[in-house]
């Protein structure tokens, strides 16, 4: 795989606003490891290589364990995911795949069980952003593998 384009040969305006978005997620008072858990498997379902490099590894240094990483494909038939997670991976797949429908109440009451409306507003920008990047990083064919922990800030 080349490289397509660069982020250095973006204009910085862009990347700088789409890298304030990310450092507002992480004032947004939600955990940031349940934070890399969705952005992991947002890339799964995107088939995004540079951001499944990247969360794997920061969710690492978070402390999620290999076998919820590897796992998480499963999610549903696994018993590693607590209640809370599980809501948040059934919203972010519907946040996702919203281009086949719409985000039904069924999936997006429960989330009204553990956050609140700033919090789930929050969570549904990051999924979206998280989009954004696989799509963009999917665009740029921007090479995985050489990520470091904590590299974009």
């Amino acid at each position: 795989m080349t490289e397509r384009i660069s982020y250095q040969d973006v204009a910085p305006a862009f990347m700088n606003s789409l890298n304030n978005i990310e450092q507002q997620l992480k004032k947004s008072g939600l955990s940031l490891k349940l934070l890399e858990l969705v952005k992991y498997r947002v890339s799964q379902v995107n088939s995004c290589a540079f951001c499944l490099d990247m969360h794997h590894k920061e969710a690492l240094e978070l402390g999620e364990e290999e076998l919820r990483l590897h796992s998480l494909p499963a999610w549903r038939e696994c018993p590693f995911y607590s209640d809370k997670e599980r809501v948040v991976l059934a919203f972010a797949e519907a946040v996702t795949n919203a281009i086949d429908g719409e985000v039904e109440d069924h999936v997006f009451n429960p989330l009204q069980r553990f956050f609140s409306k700033q919090e789930i507003a929050a969570l549904t920008i990051a999924i979206t952003q998280i989009n954004t990047w696989n799509r963009i990083n999917k665009v740029f064919r921007t090479v995985p593998g050489k990520y470091q922990v904590g590299q974009f800030g």
